[in-house]
């Protein structure tokens, strides 16, 4: 089991594959880790699909109708491209062809994927059970999709 270093910057993921911990990193992108940790506190993900899943890719979720079209109820975020590698684990805001378009919708990558670095805001890693992550299933979009059960701050988890 990974140890998580800082509970109040980490990410625990239930999902019908498994558990995904998720280590986050405030100092690559304050203003998305803050996001995120508002919307995990506020229950946003729980139940919401990994709608597009190509294999050797990513995962993506965070969609509140499962189309990749939708985010939640707050302004979409500034942009913190930063030059963390997009490589196997790394979680990363997805986002329209505008720079400052990511809300809610996140990927997980399976597989280092170069061609997104300095484009795409890395935020965070996988630190346990990424082998879970393998499991989602594949499509654009998925029939009868994985989820995530539940996404908590690990502070908050008793």
């Amino acid at each position: 089991m990974a140890k998580i270093k800082d509970p109040e910057n980490a990410l625990i993921l239930e999902t019908t594959q498994g558990k995904v911990v998720i280590e986050l990193r405030p100092d690559l992108a304050p203003g998305h880790v803050e996001h995120i940790k508002k919307l995990a506190r506020e229950k946003f993900y729980d139940g919401i699909v990994f709608h597009r899943v190509i294999d050797g890719f990513m995962a993506q979720t965070g969609c509140p109708q499962g189309t990749g079209t939708g985010g939640s109820k707050y302004p979409n975020l500034k942009a913190e491209f930063n030059a963390e590698p997009h490589v196997r684990g790394i979680c990363s805001m997805a986002r329209s062809s505008s720079p400052n378009s990511a809300n809610s919708q996140f990927f997980i990558c399976f597989d280092d994927s170069g061609f997104l670095d300095r484009q795409y805001t890395v935020w965070g890693k996988v630190i346990e059970g990424m082998d879970n992550v393998d499991k989602i299933k594949r499509g654009e979009p998925v029939q009868n999709p994985d989820k995530i059960t539940s996404m908590r701050v690990a502070a908050d988890v008793k």
